[in-house]
């Protein structure tokens, strides 16, 4: 049994990345005694001229929070007429210059570009629709949702309905409604109908009725899912987990998979998509890139504990013994300490 199916009872009372919101847990700070001119006139000094100092680049983008990097894009835009991003991509290249691209762009509008190239080109990249789906929160996705709208004029779920189909169709919309119940009291009698509800989908019938899955993992708040999967183990002898790797196939068992591991705990989750990301023939840089910048101000920390408990070895070495360069140092940077 892998980390995420263990200890159900110690689960109920562990926070959740999908309702607390806060940046306690992240490794970027706020710079104290910011000053976006300055910071906006040493990004300037570094690219102009001939050659580019990568390591002012890196310092400064990596040392301040990503509010703080939108009035620095301003300040810069202000005192160049250009953009900090453009300049960025004409001087840099690469999985550098994507990275700290993401740094600049604002979390939401990250969020979009990421779901946008996922969905252009021939093909869907699933797994990066599946990663965002499954562990955004309803602010999140609301953020994301608008930041589509403004960017491209069409709406999130007309955009996805065009990209995705069948039972894993319908589990991603339903994901991208972002109508998750928020409450935050577990009725027990709910848990354990639930519970009653997917054990008769699944493991009890001839063929699964996948409808039941979609719509209780979609709408039901962290909490009450959380109380769910104790009384579904109690009533099947199974994880929840483990009935849908065998009732279930192909994307719709990777998406549920993906959902039940981010009920438990998105930290872990992501932490074992970073590992997956370095593991095996080639680095995954943008899942690399994805995850770190679009955790560093949520619950990077997280993140870096459950991958050191899960793997052995610090996140950090991890990335250090995969990753080269400018961008590995960038990616180190965000990373923070070395645990």
């Amino acid at each position: 049994p892998s980390v995420f199916q263990d200890d159900l009872d110690l689960l109920l009372d562990s926070p959740s990345s999908l309702t607390v919101a806060s940046s306690a847990r992240g490794s970027i700070k706020e710079k104290p005694g910011f000053n976006a001119g300055e910071d906006a006139a040493a990004l300037r000094k570094a690219m102009e001229g001939i050659g580019t100092t990568e390591k002012t680049l890196i310092d400064i983008l990596t040392g301040r929070s990503n509010a703080q990097r939108q009035l620095i894009c301003k300040a810069y835009q202000d005192v160049t007429g250009r953009t900090l991003v453009d300049d960025l991509e004409g001087d840099t290249h690469g999985d550098f210059e994507d990275i700290l691209v993401a740094l600049v762009t604002p979390p939401a509008q990250f969020d979009c570009d990421e779901y946008i190239r996922a969905t252009k080109g021939a093909g869907t990249t699933d797994r990066t629709l599946i990663e965002i789906f499954a562990s955004r929160s309803n602010k999140q996705i609301k953020a994301l949702s608008d930041a589509y709208l403004a960017k491209t004029g069409n709406s999130l779920i007309d955009s996805l309905k065009s990209e995705v189909s069948g039972d894993y169709g319908k589990a991603l919309i339903a994901l991208a409604e972002g109508k998750r119940d928020e409450s935050a009291n577990v009725d027990m009698a709910k848990a354990k109908a639930d519970a009653k509800v997917l054990y008769e989908a699944g493991e009890k019938k001839w063929g699964t009725d996948e409808s039941k899955f979609i719509d209780i993992l979609s709408h039901r708040s962290i909490p009450q899912l959380r109380q769910m999967l104790v009384e579904y183990k109690s009533l099947s002898g199974k994880t929840l987990q483990e009935s849908i790797e065998s009732e279930m196939s192909g994307k719709l068992e990777d998406l549920l998979v993906a959902v039940v591991k981010c009920v438990k705990s998105v930290p872990a989750y992501l932490a074992e998509r970073l590992n997956k990301g370095m593991k095996g023939m080639g680095t995954n840089e943008s899942t690399l890139t994805r995850i770190l910048v679009s955790r560093s101000e949520i619950d990077l920390l997280d993140v870096k504990a459950e991958y050191k408990k899960m793997y052995g070895c610090s996140l950090y070495s991890a990335v250090e013994a995969e990753t080269s360069g400018d961008y590995g140092q960038t990616l180190l940077k965000i990373c923070g300490e070395k645990d």
